[in-house]
């Protein structure tokens, strides 16, 4: 922490022309209210959305889902990522705990379709990333 106050100061300095102890205080208060208003419990929940879609076998399911616009069985689902049924079951079974897909039961059938927190983080994905060379 001492490596990074003492670069904080190197920073102020030239920032501001000069820099006392007070103004290092001031910008790791301001730093520190910065994080705080972040919420634990929030960067947790959000961090496990990003890591639901970690996996490439996941992350397929749910671009998959979301260009669908409509439910699919988990049958439709296993032919398109080449997975166990249980690797199957275990990756929807973690989208559905991140929010990112949900289940219903359709008689003997399991259908599965992406949430609009998917869509939502799909769309914002696709404009954020370039497949230009």
């Amino acid at each position: 922490m001492a490596q990074a106050t003492e670069r904080l100061q190197r920073y102020l300095d030239d920032e501001l022309g000069e820099c006392r102890s007070e103004d290092v205080d001031r910008r790791l208060d301001e730093l520190s209210t910065l994080e705080a208003g972040l919420g634990t419990a929030q960067a947790e929940a959000e961090l496990d959305v990003l890591s639901a879609l970690s996996s490439e076998t996941r992350y397929t399911l749910v671009r998959v889902l979301v260009a669908a616009e409509e439910e699919l069985c988990v049958c439709e689902l296993n032919a398109v990522v080449d997975v166990t049924e249980s690797g199957l079951s275990h990756a929807l079974s973690a989208l559905v705990n991140a929010g990112l897909v949900e289940g219903r039961k359709d008689g003997r059938w399991k259908k599965y379709r992406a949430t609009n927190r998917a869509t939502a983080l799909i769309t914002v994905l696709e404009g954020s990333v370039s497949t230009d060379e």
